[in-house]
């Protein structure tokens, strides 16, 4: 008996991003049957938790995969693969863990700033776009229909958790590493990333730091290209920060005519983007760990370029991400 659209099936549902899915699913009430696959064998078959219901966490093979309309990849690229492999030839695949980005039928994603009546083809696989990518797209595009711009340059602080539990654990135990003075684990980032910041990472990293600025320009450009008023793209400089967890952005817009603060922050407002005033806090990734959408401010103008201003941003990359992977589900209900 064919299952239900409305039946999803989720792998690598412990891992940071397979919670925070679970999460936007369980918080916002949705109608989903949510069937757990575990990367990890001996993890298969243990019970867990998705809302207030208890839920068993199966297994990863074949049947797991094929059956259900619906799969997300939130785990790692490994499985991932793998899971590409047992669905080959079956639509329906999300893809969180940007390891679906050569395939051969692989199409970025991002609802939040896609154009009203967009439609990716029916055999895609759905990669989510790079969080920071969609956090940059959700605001230039809006700005430039209104206030053109000329040009952009911005400075992305990256947190440990973009690279999942391993990337949290080694700055936790960096830290704790230094302050007893001890070894500190390189694996992730082969440096001292605790009490430091970091432009490039140590030449044994698994992935670089370049690779990472790489992929948000790609999926910063496709975005760009899908909307209606040829946004210029940035100039990019990814940092990696010190920090567990949220995304913080610089922002630099020089306009064609300045049209000053307070125009700005009215553009901004948005259901997704929480504007900040002058009068108000400035956001942080402490603020907005957790919530919806994006958060905007501080903006100030530049006072060596009148038709400049700086602006900052910040967003939970986690939540930012399965928001954007779950509202593609929902276009498959």
């Amino acid at each position: 008996m064919p299952r239900s659209p409305n039946t999803w099936a989720l792998l690598g549902s412990e891992s940071l991003m397979g919670r925070e899915v679970r999460d936007v699913i369980a918080t916002g009430g949705l109608p989903v049957d949510l069937k757990l696959i575990a990367e990890d064998p001996e993890k298969a078959g243990s019970l867990t938790a998705q809302g207030d219901e208890p839920a068993l966490v199966l297994g990863l093979d074949e049947a797991a995969l094929r059956d259900a309309p619906l799969v997300l990849l939130a785990g790692s690229a490994e499985s991932a693969l793998r899971a590409l492999e047992l669905r080959a030839g079956v639509p329906g695949t999300i893809d969180l863990t940007h390891a679906a980005e050569d395939h051969p039928r692989s199409f970025i994603r991002a609802p939040f700033v896609e154009p009203a009546g967009f439609h990716a083809p029916e055999d895609a696989v759905h990669s989510i776009a790079h969080p920071a990518a969609i956090a940059i797209a959700m605001v230039l595009p809006r700005l430039h229909a209104h206030f053109p711009l000329k040009r952009s340059v911005i400075h992305i602080f990256e947190p440990a958790s973009q690279h999942g539990a391993p990337g949290i654990e080694e700055l936790q135990q960096q830290t704790v590493g230094l302050l007893s003075f001890k070894n500190m684990p390189k694996k992730i980032f082969d440096a001292q990333l605790s009490f430091n910041m970091l432009a490039q990472y140590g030449d044994e990293a698994p992935v670089t730091l370049e690779t990472a600025e790489l992929r948000m320009e790609r999926h910063l450009a496709t975005l760009l290209s899908r909307g209606d008023h040829a946004t210029p793209m940035p100039s990019l400089r990814l940092i990696q920060a010190p920090v567990f967890h949220g995304y913080s952005l610089s922002l630099w817009l020089e306009f064609a005519d300045n049209p000053g603060v307070d125009a700005l922050e009215r553009e901004l407002a948005d259901e997704r983007i929480d504007v900040r005033g002058s009068d108000l806090e400035a956001p942080s990734a402490v603020g907005i760990a957790g919530q919806d959408g994006i958060a905007v401010g501080a903006i100030a103008m530049d006072r060596n370029a009148a038709q400049a201003c700086w602006c900052w941003l910040v967003a939970d990359n986690l939540r930012l991400a399965a928001e954007n992977a779950v509202a593609v589900g929902m276009q498959f209900l």
